[in-house]
């Protein structure tokens, strides 16, 4: 109905040196258009009038159900990658925290299977961690070390010991990948 009152008061009018378009005291003279610009400024015009209209309350919630996290997008690749390869069994909460330290702190450069693609990985030159000679020649102290002393260009972390564990025994599940 808004949009009617709206439309009754735009006014256009074609005199003798051209044609312009008056809305609400807002006008527009359109000298010098081709008949088809003309054309297209004022349904633009109409347009942006039943849009402005159209925008004056917030959209409702009626119909919206709750959001749950069992709504959260997955898919089966990252669950593939994920499943069985941090930490010991039954470390319970430090499985969460540990994948989570990886994606946010070791992906960047790693790349979510420890092959050194990540998106910083050839700038920082990232160790591809799935190499079975460089598996064979690392210990898993050294390896928790890195983490938290840093080496090269990667820097330290301060983690507790248990997601310390949780990456290290992720690291060794990427062997042979």
């Amino acid at each position: 109905m808004k949009l009617l009152a709206k439309a009754a008061r735009m006014r256009c009018f074609k005199g003798l040196d051209g044609f312009s378009l008056s809305l609400d005291g807002f006008s527009l003279s359109l000298d010098g258009f081709s008949a088809k610009s003309r054309l297209a400024l004022v349904l633009l015009s109409l347009v942006l009038v039943g849009g402005t209209v159209g925008c004056d309350r917030a959209p409702s919630a009626d119909g919206l159900k709750e959001w749950t996290a069992a709504d959260h997008d997955w898919n089966a690749s990252e669950k593939a990658t994920t499943s069985g390869k941090q930490g010991p069994k039954g470390a319970g909460g430090a499985v969460a925290v540990v994948e989570a330290t990886w994606r946010a702190q070791c992906v960047s450069c790693h790349g979510p299977t420890g092959h050194g693609d990540g998106p910083q990985g050839a700038m920082v030159k990232a160790q591809d961690l799935s190499r079975d000679d460089w598996q064979s020649n690392v210990k898993d102290e050294e390896i928790a070390s890195v983490i938290l002393n840093g080496k090269g260009k990667m820097p330290k972390f301060e983690l507790p010991a248990d997601v310390v564990r949780g990456l290290v025994a992720r690291v060794r599940g990427f062997r042979g990948q």
